[in-house]
């Protein structure tokens, strides 16, 4: 018997711009919870796997792979340009006094 697993709510994916928080419960509630739109394409179902959007983020936009599959002018959310540390993407974590 296949054993369910849970995903989990948020993964953090460590970057030089500031890190970047993705939202899977959100993501998957969009999609009504259909694990296969994202699994195993574009995204292998494993949170230490690579996901192969580094910058320039607009080549993995052309190719629709990745974060681009959807993060790209007319994909199904919002564009990535113009969106990198506003708190859509990139946040960097807030210096400590």
């Amino acid at each position: 018997m296949a054993q369910q697993k849970t995903p989990p709510p948020k993964l953090v994916f460590k970057a030089k711009t500031g890190d970047v928080t993705y939202d899977h419960a959100a993501h998957a509630k969009r999609e009504k919870n259909e694990c296969k739109v994202c699994h195993p394409k574009p995204f292998a179902q494993d949170a230490k796997a690579p996901i192969g959007f580094k910058p320039p983020h607009k080549k993995w936009e052309d190719a629709k792979a990745s974060c681009g599959t959807c993060h790209r002018a007319g994909g199904s959310a919002f564009e990535t340009k113009g969106n990198c540390t506003n708190s859509k993407c990139h946040v960097r974590a807030a210096a400590k006094k």
